[in-house]
């Protein structure tokens, strides 16, 4: 489109699939993991498949996580600027990883390199297929037309109207991560409770509730939804759910939700969460986003 030129792009872990991203032509950067002290790319999958992943999980592999550094966000920048276009960068929420303070130095540093050239880096303050949807929103309004400032100032004005709502049924890797307590990861493993969780104003991970048995919080979290989605259950935009190894749990989530929203009859994406999000949560986990009222609220 005459006068548009810019490039949209974010990191790995907003789990979407290669396909989808090429499809919405959004540019994406990749995360790295370990597993069992073996380096890789969390490039959706590419590297080493999802279901592999979350099997090794299961049987005690260890995994660490590492964000983009300064550096590989200066090599990944720089052709589009070179190319003469604007960059609009999203990042995974600054209250999970540090990644945006790197995306906000290697900005500083190109500016003084490009300073023709406009470089906007947003805090998605969401995770996983929650900033997903953003990136779809901000590829549709470029598509409409709108410039690079106008497209930035779309998303940090309706960013917090994005919602990621989580429950687990297992609580090993919580308990390995530090998020749940040692002793209240036994008793709820023994009692079945799935915490159930959402991102906050402030991109953080909160605990909401304690659900006895998947049954439960599977009702519970599409309750949620019901809550908070943008035109009630006349709610007609994005839906996706990310699950961790459990298909199945996701699947019954948006079976639910599909009856519940008639206007998403069929187009409920599921989606794996990725690995760097993945390694934290461990296998068990289905997420579901959407747009709703503000998380301010």
């Amino acid at each position: 489109m005459m006068g548009i030129n810019y490039m949209i792009s974010c990191c790995s872990t907003a789990d979407l699939s290669a396909e989808h991203f090429k499809k919405i032509d959004v540019e994406y950067i990749c995360f790295h993991f370990e597993l069992d002290g073996e380096q890789y790319m969390d490039d959706l999958g590419k590297s080493i498949p999802f279901d592999t992943f979350y099997e090794a999980m299961k049987n005690g592999a260890d995994t660490k996580t590492a964000q983009v550094n300064v550096s590989e966000y200066e090599e990944f920048f720089e052709p589009f600027l070179k190319q003469g276009k604007d960059i609009l960068h999203v990042c995974l929420s600054s209250g999970l990883s540090g990644t945006m303070n790197s995306a906000c130095i290697a900005k500083e540093i190109l500016a003084e390199k490009y300073p023709e050239r406009k470089i906007y880096i947003v805090d998605s303050l969401s995770a996983s297929s929650g900033f997903g949807m953003m990136m779809d929103k901000l590829s549709e309004l470029r598509e409409q037309g709108l410039s690079i400032d106008e497209a930035y100032d779309w998303i940090e004005t309706h960013k917090l109207e994005s919602h990621c709502w989580f429950f687990s049924t297992d609580l090993t890797f919580y308990i390995k991560g530090g998020r749940v307590s040692k002793a209240s990861g036994l008793i709820g493993g023994a009692l079945k409770v799935c915490p159930l969780l959402h991102i906050n104003e402030e991109g953080k991970l909160i605990p909401q509730k304690k659900i006895r048995g998947k049954n439960r919080a599977i009702d519970e979290i599409v309750k949620c939804m019901e809550n908070h989605a943008m035109d009630g259950l006349e709610y007609s935009d994005k839906c996706y759910i990310s699950h961790s190894y459990c298909y199945e749990d996701a699947k019954k989530v948006a079976t639910l939700i599909e009856e519940k929203f008639p206007n998403l009859k069929g187009n409920v994406e599921i989606n794996y969460i990725g690995t760097t999000i993945g390694s934290h949560t461990g296998p068990g986990t289905v997420a579901l986003f959407f747009w709703g009222n503000s998380r301010a609220m």
